[in-house]
């Protein structure tokens, strides 16, 4: 029996399913709004929770947004014994969300988010804009192992909430605030033997994870055929996307804009909020006050 995470509902957001291309169930967050609509797409490891405050503003603002937890995360479905994890699946699920949000809407992906929601745009128009948050089509391995080593840390899982929050408060030194067990209740799920487990899918590691060693190349096409707006946001302290990984994608795509928050490492939106959506913000006003552009024309 497969155990989800806790439900927290992000305040002022209705909650809902979304059923992918293969009948899995996708939970998500909504909140309504005017205008083109926020899809929100996490990282790996993460739940839609990542972005509740994201959402909130976004709301405050006026703007409609959608946010949801990938297969084999969170509360949404974990494909089933004799289904193997693949990329496909997930760009497939990032179109059944993209339907879901309405037309043409922005997409904010941040790491795995971002990279699925390149090869959906790339196969298909189907944003208006793309926000890409800490995430490029070349990344340092040595970033890359330094997460994975954390997610394979502790197979056996915690023996308590204060467990968890200590080895997270290690594993994110610059965080001044130790989570909570309120905070933590979506991000574990308690086994039978009374431990605390992550949401994910441990077959995540095994399965999807090799197959995103080959995608480079993909990727940089992906990022050659934008013809949309796009934002890239990352961390001054992120070990993943670096300098030589931002002038990357600027020579793929260099109508792109790039901001840096100094203080933020990989987990942007969790790292520094305000600086992020203050950011994103401003990026969707931009995009307001635009003039319509014509097919092609990245404005």
């Amino acid at each position: 029996m497969v155990i989800h995470a806790q439900e927290l509902p992000v305040p002022g957001a209705r909650s809902e399913s979304l059923t992918a291309t293969d009948g899995l169930r996708l939970a998500a967050d909504r909140f309504q709004g005017v205008g083109p609509g926020i899809l929100l797409a996490h990282g790996f490891g993460q739940t839609r929770q990542a972005w509740a405050a994201t959402q909130q503003r976004l709301a405050a603002a006026g703007h409609a947004s959608l946010a949801w937890d990938l297969r084999g995360h969170g509360q949404s479905d974990r494909n089933p014994a004799d289904s193997r994890y693949a990329g496909e699946q997930f760009v497939a699920d990032v179109g059944t969300a993209a339907a879901a949000a309405g037309t043409r809407p922005v997409l904010v992906g941040a790491s795995m988010g971002g990279l699925t929601g390149l090869m959906a745009q790339a196969r298909q128009p189907l944003f208006s804009a793309l926000v890409l948050v800490d995430i490029t089509p070349r990344w340092e391995a040595s970033g890359v192992e330094r997460i994975l080593g954390f997610m394979n840390a502790h197979p056996d899982g915690f023996e308590s909430y204060e467990h968890a929050a200590e080895q997270i408060a290690a594993y994110l030194p610059h965080r001044r605030e130790r989570k909570t067990p309120a905070q933590l209740a979506h991000l574990l799920v308690a086994r039978t033997d009374g431990r605390l487990a992550w949401h994910w899918d441990p077959r995540l590691l095994s399965e999807f994870i090799p197959d995103t060693h080959g995608l480079h190349d993909v990727l940089d096409e992906a990022c050659r055929r934008l013809d949309v707006p796009v934002l890239l946001v990352s961390g001054g302290r992120s070990d993943l996307v670096t300098d030589r990984t931002v002038a990357h994608f600027l020579e793929l795509a260099p109508h792109a804009r790039h901001v840096q928050l100094p203080q933020a490492t990989h987990m942007v939106a969790g790292d520094d909020n305000d600086a992020f959506t203050g950011t994103l913000l401003h990026f969707l006003s931009d995009l307001s006050a635009a003039p319509t552009a014509a097919p092609g024309d990245p404005r």
